[in-house]
């Protein structure tokens, strides 16, 4: 349909999908010659007030010029934009590209355009005309542009809200009755802090409109019990869904109006009312058919269980391709396809729209799962280890994504940041689609509440169902990154749900010391043992004997919890035998009671073998007195009597390590909760110490990057970078080419104009000229081979140093070459000695999924064979610097280990700061390596590097909005 351009060929990556305010999408694209009729069209539906405040005169038509000058563009000086919703318009921006006096001009010399907009009354108010100017304002700055200019009339006041809410350097002026705006287009701050703003409001509001709808048709559900449409229309009846619900099948015979009590119909357009969702579960072969019925129905969003796509193979990864076109053409979004469905346990909907027989337990944990099979697995798990009644720790929402062809786990967080009813997030994850924008919401959202996240497929490729973005990243480097933005990273389901429980229970540790104490030696060991593995500072473990009462225990932890030097307690119990010994219901009461009384500590529980316990502290707090009963002291005979938070006991479930006491016969059906008192903490338990440490540990190392979070550093700004001076280097060499490594002369210049200066390395083809490199450099030098086997192998022998005149130098020649072969396989460099240090190594990389990347560790052995390398994401503060050179396990070489002097670590952090910026200024910087950097008692020499440029991407995260298309 689209046609090449006057000037310049259709611009297809303009092309873009994005969510509006109120959740729903919208198409952007160019407008083309073809577009005549849709404008047309457009117009007419258009008030006479809008025609107005677009013209400044009453313009009730298009003329034939006026059609014609609106659909032929050249795309870099006539530039138009259509938003579009099932193939039509809904509102259209375009600029013009004007010169001195506001006249039309062209070139590159012209670097102004004038932009005006036209929104359909019906769509006005839901953020159209903000997305049309982030991507005509990308647009203009592909094309050279750099500012805009729009003239509006003062009773425009939506439109001049459009322009100044969008957080560009502006200046306003009047004259002659119209107010004229002109703002710069390169992005700031503030404009990227609103962007990144409507972003979070768009993507959560969709999600919402999925997870809370007011009306929900299932389609595809069978005439009789049995199949998955049939199923999921039963749970959602089951679990009392608040809203209307309403079954759909083709082939009801007539007359048939309900299924089991369910309105029905044969399509929803035959349904008299709004449909907010529909659950899709016919064959894959039916599903445009019914998308295109909903919608023309106006429905909202799609959760599409249904199989046959990316998972089935490449023509089924075209289906789904179709799929999502062909429902986003009309505004819906989509949870799938091959997904197992959605809940929400919130009071005011009761969404069961999922596979899964029950309804969780309500309560404050989000739950997203890319696999239907992982997904029911979680949903079991937390089920058992939430306690019997008191559903505290229970599901607010879970989303299973199927194959992720639209919504995807980072559509979620946005929902989950702004969630009330949600306190800690839980993901399992096989692909992330786009880790650089996951890593940016996942930083936000963990400073709010906490993000535990496994991921599986690790070690090779995700689910075919999954069409991610190529990552040349090592696993093991994204781990890092996730962690350096907040996420608590776990290897396996078990910690998924471990961690999740503890942080949804108890309060974060102020720190990594922790006491013990328990009425079991071996236990108390085991977990002291299992802290001392996991980085933890436990004290001494405190024996209470196996004859300890619960007021013994009640003592101790009260203790413990009153002590300066403990931020967090473990307490260890086995089963005791004979008269006197402990019962479950008083030691469960008498935990509950001492943790109340210092609510500010966390506190676990490592049990063995004790079911009555375990389930003494799941209803701990079903027993406890109502708000404003007084509390009295433990009583002898385990009654529950205090107001404390109650505990609770790991069921385990059938899991590799599982501990005893493992449950799994109890069955996941709705309850009853009652809830707890104000301010109560439930207490978890495990069945192995190792388990309850590995939570703890992940909480204590979560609760120290929250206050490091409170206090980001800073981007420092260095007087004598060169930004502008780089650039100008960066547009000559890529002008030669699409992409190239620098020479040594071009990479030495680059670098200089950040302030990193490498030591010249002068070439010595021949004996002779190795003795006037030196004589240049001034003696002592070092000789070394740079042929690509013996680069940076000081171990092979290819280096010589230390030389400290041309006698020395010219033996050191013919060694080499008497070992290596000639000048010509050797290619021999002649340095001047740098000061004696560490050698360490300086690497920035641009990763097409991640995005820029700076790494650090020691050359050699340690970065090479063992991979000791620590990363951060660029731009890197000067607290990031200082945290990176301490994040490599090598790192006490570098502070004086075994009496070494300690080398000049700011001068390190220094220099990565400065390629962090290179890197962050110029996204044609793809690639930087500084090999070997020497760092010194006092200073650093960078001895070797090597530049890669590109030519930058024309979008990238700090681009506009726009949904993942793969």
């Amino acid at each position: 349909m689209q046609t090449s351009s006057d000037r310049h060929e259709y611009p297809a990556h303009w092309e873009a999908d994005v969510v509006l305010r109120d959740g729903g999408t919208a198409r952007i694209r160019p407008i083309t010659a073809d577009d005549a009729e849709r404008l047309v069209s457009f117009y007419e539906q258009v008030s006479d007030e809008s025609k107005y405040y677009r013209f400044f005169a009453p313009y009730p038509r298009l003329s034939a010029k006026d059609v014609h000058r609106f659909t032929h563009h050249d795309f870099v000086d006539r530039v138009g934009l259509a938003a579009t919703i099932g193939g039509e318009f809904i509102a259209t921006v375009r600029y013009d590209r004007i010169g001195a006096g506001g006249r039309p001009a062209s070139g590159a010399e012209a670097d102004e355009a004038e932009v005006a907009f036209l929104v359909q009354d019906a769509h006005q108010g839901r953020g159209v005309a903000s997305a049309l100017l982030e991507h005509i304002a990308a647009v203009a700055r592909e094309r050279g542009i750099r500012r805009f200019a729009a003239e509006v009339l003062p009773a425009n006041t939506k439109m001049i809200k459009v322009f100044t809410d969008a957080g560009y350097t502006q200046k306003r002026s009047f004259e002659d009755g119209v107010v004229r705006l002109e703002f710069g287009l390169e992005p700031t701050d503030r404009s990227l802090a609103v962007q990144y703003a409507r972003e979070q409001r768009a993507e959560a509001r969709s999600v919402q409109r999925l997870l809370a709808p007011g009306a929900v048709a299932v389609i595809g559900t069978g005439r009789t019990p049995g199949g998955v449409g049939r199923s999921i229309l039963d749970n959602i009846r089951d679990a009392g869904f608040t809203g209307r619900l309403y079954a759909v099948n083709g082939a009801l015979p007539d007359g048939q109006k309900e299924l089991d009590g369910v309105p029905a119909f044969r399509s929803v357009r035959d349904i008299d009312g709004p449909v907010d969702l529909a659950v899709v579960a016919v064959p894959a072969a039916r599903v445009p058919e019914v998308v295109a019925e909903c919608g023309e129905h106006d429905v909202q969003g799609l959760v599409v269980v249904s199989a046959g796509y990316a998972e089935s193979g490449p023509e089924g990864k075209e289906r789904q391709r179709a799929l999502v076109r062909q429902a986003r053409s009309y505004g819906m979004r989509i949870i799938g396809p091959n997904s197992f469905g959605v809940i929400n346990t919130s009071p005011e909907v009761r969404l069961n729209a999922s596979l899964a027989p029950d309804m969780p337990r309500p309560g404050r944990i989000g739950l997203f799962a890319q696999s239907g099979a992982i997904g029911v697995a979680l949903l079991s798990r937390l089920h058992r280890r939430g306690g019997g009644v008191t559903g505290v720790t229970g599901v607010s929402t879970f989303v299973s994504s199927g194959n992720r062809a639209d919504v995807s786990g980072n559509d979620v967080l946005q929902y989950w940041y702004e969630d009330a009813d949600t306190d800690v997030t839980l993901m399992y994850l096989e692909s992330i689609g786009n880790p650089r924008k996951f890593t940016r919401l996942a930083r936000r959202t963990a400073a709010a509440k906490p993000l535990v996240v496994v991921q599986g497929a690790r070690h090779g490729a995700g689910p075919r169902g999954h069409a991610v973005r190529a990552t040349q990243l090592p696993h093991a480097t994204v781990s890092a990154l996730l962690r350096q933005a907040g996420v608590i990273r776990v290897d396996t389901i078990t910690d998924l749900v471990d961690t999740g429980l503890l942080l949804a229970r108890q309060p974060l540790p102020a720190g990594p010391r922790v006491a013990i104490l328990g009425n079991s030696e071996s236990l108390g060991l085991l977990t002291y043992d299992a802290c001392l593995a996991e980085g933890l500072r436990p004290h001494p473990p405190q024996d209470l004997s196996t004859a300890a009462s619960a007021a013994d225990f009640h003592a101790a932890l009260s203790r413990a919890l009153a002590d300066d030097t403990s931020d967090a307690v473990v307490v260890t119990a086995i089963p005791a035998v004979g008269e006197g010994s402990v019962g479950d219901a008083a030691l469960a009461e008498a935990l509950r009671s001492a943790a109340a009384a210092a609510p500010t500590k966390p506190v676990l529980v490592v049990h063995v073998e004790l079911g009555g316990l375990a389930e003494a502290l799941s209803a701990a707090t079903s027993t406890a007195p109502q708000p404003g009963t007084a509390s009295g002291p433990v009583p002898a005979d385990g009654g529950a009597t205090a107001n404390g938070g109650g505990t609770e006991a790991d069921g385990g479930g059938a899991e590799a390590d599982g501990g005893a006491g493992a449950r799994d016969d109890v069955p996941l059906a709705p309850s009853a909760p009652v809830p707890p008192p104000e301010g109560a903490h439930l207490i978890p338990a495990y069945p192995a110490a190792e388990r309850a440490v590995r939570a703890l540990a992940q909480a204590v190392a979560y609760g120290q990057w929250r206050r490091e979070a409170a206090e980001p550093g800073k981007v420092p700004e260095y007087e004598d970078i060169d930004e502008r001076g780089a650039a100008a280097v960066i547009e000559g060499l890529l002008s030669r080419g699409q992409g190239l490594t620098l020479t040594t002369d071009a990479t030495c210049e680059l670098l200089a104009a950040y302030g990193i200066h490498v030591h010249r390395a002068l070439p010595a083809s021949t004996p002779d000229a190795a003795a006037e490199a030196a004589r240049t450099l001034g003696y002592p030098v070092a000789l070394k081979a740079t042929a690509p086997h013996l680069r940076h192998r000081a171990d092979l022998g290819g280096v010589r140093l230390d030389l400290a005149d041309e006698e020395q130098l010219r033996r050191a020649y013919g060694e080499l070459t008497e070992l290596f072969g000639g000048p010509e396989e050797l290619r021999p460099v002649v340095q001047r000695m740098a000061p004696r240090g560490v050698d360490t190594v300086v690497r920035a990389v641009i990763d097409p999924a991640a995005g820029a990347v700076l790494s650090f560790g020691l050359a050699g052995a340690a970065s090479q064979l063992l991979g000791d390398m620590a990363h951060r994401l660029i731009p890197v503060t000067d607290r990031d610097a200082t945290s990176l050179v301490r994040s490599i396990r090598t790192a006490p070489l570098l502070f004086g280990w075994r009496g070494s002097a300690p080398v000049d670590t700011p001068a390190l952090e220094e220099l990565m700061l400065r390629v962090s910026r290179l890197v962050h200024d110029h996204p044609e910087v793809v690639a930087v390596t500084l090999e070997p950097v020497v760092v010194a008692p006092h200073g650093v020499s960078v001895l070797g590097a090597s530049v890669r440029l590109a030519p930058p991407p024309a979008r990238d995260d700090h681009g506009p909005r726009t949904l993942p298309t793969y």
